[in-house]
């Protein structure tokens, strides 16, 4: 006799559907939740796949060291604060007390979801102040909206970097010192060195308690981060961390997946993703979860 659809239980199917939709999921990304001493954790990751896509571009990690990287370079990121969602970047071609460096100068990428700290002072170094020069820093009338005048309240930090050992060694005067505060970058989101004359710059993101001593601040640049337009933290990847595993996106439309450490993914989190086929290829947890409930069904079906 042949049997067709026709004369098989509709709901039949089923079982067999979500087994087979229960296939090992492809090779996925090597997503860690570490890059060096740095945790990681949403929206950042370690590579391709991991974390965010909106923030992949700009933040990775290469070897042991994560990096942040706009179209001016890459600069080593010294720690990350998740709480109140900044990370802190040095510059190796920024002066410091310790130091002293030829720069071309630092930039943001327009479409980068990072804006400065208000914190962050940029203190621009041995600029030209002749009267003849293009450089528009000191110019009485400006107007150039890009290109952000001298701030002259701030003018006791030069005294201080010029007393520091290393910059003394520029051996020119403290007016060629020009603070750049609240720092924006303007428009272009860059600051150019070339164009503005000055052969160096130092960043500061803080005093550390004392704006008098100026081997003790830090060095460097606060960038503050978002998650979305919204400024919302994705429940799936509240779950996700807490089962273990590390946020990332998968497919044609970037969707969400959960990394987990035996090399599996899912889209909820790594609770069940602990079943794995014979080749050692990884069954996707939520099919498995719907394979394992159906076939149960399927054994009663088949009784009753």
């Amino acid at each position: 006799m042949t049997v067709t659809l026709s004369t098989v239980n509709p709901l039949f199917p089923l079982p067999i559907l979500f087994l087979l939709l229960a296939s090992p999921t492809s090779s996925q990304p090597d997503c860690k939740s570490s890059c060096g001493s740095i945790p990681i954790h949403y929206p950042f990751g370690t590579g391709p796949g991991c974390g965010s896509p909106v923030f992949h571009p700009h933040v990775a990690c290469d070897g042991d060291q994560l990096t942040f990287t706009t179209r001016t370079g890459s600069y080593p990121i010294q720690s990350v604060d998740y709480a109140n969602q900044v990370l802190y970047i040095t510059d190796p071609s920024m002066s410091t007390c310790s130091s002293t460096c030829r720069s071309d100068g630092f930039s943001l990428d327009w479409n980068a979801p990072f804006t400065f700290v208000d914190g962050d002072v940029f203190a621009l170094l041995d600029c030209s102040t002749s009267p003849s020069s293009s450089s528009p820093l000191f110019a009485p009338n400006s107007t150039d909206g890009a290109t952000p005048l001298c701030d002259t309240t701030n003018a006791p930090i030069c005294a201080l970097l010029y007393s520091c050992p290393a910059i003394s060694q520029l051996n020119v005067p403290i007016s060629t010192c020009c603070i750049y505060t609240p720092v924006t970058l303007g428009p272009t989101f860059e600051m150019d060195l070339k164009k503005l004359q000055c052969s160096s710059y130092s960043g500061i993101y803080s005093f550390n308690g004392d704006e008098t001593s100026p081997g003790g601040w830090n060095f460097g640049v606060a960038l503050k981060y978002r998650f979305s337009v919204d400024d919302g933290y994705p429940s799936a990847c509240a779950d996700c961390e807490k089962s273990n595993g590390v946020c990332g996106y998968t497919g044609k439309y970037n969707s969400f997946t959960c990394n987990c450490v035996n090399g599996m993914n899912s889209p909820i989190n790594c609770y069940f993703a602990s079943v794995s086929w014979s080749g050692g290829d990884k069954l996707d947890p939520l099919w498995m979860g719907f394979g394992l409930i159906y076939a149960w069904w399927l054994v009663v079906w088949i009784l009753l």
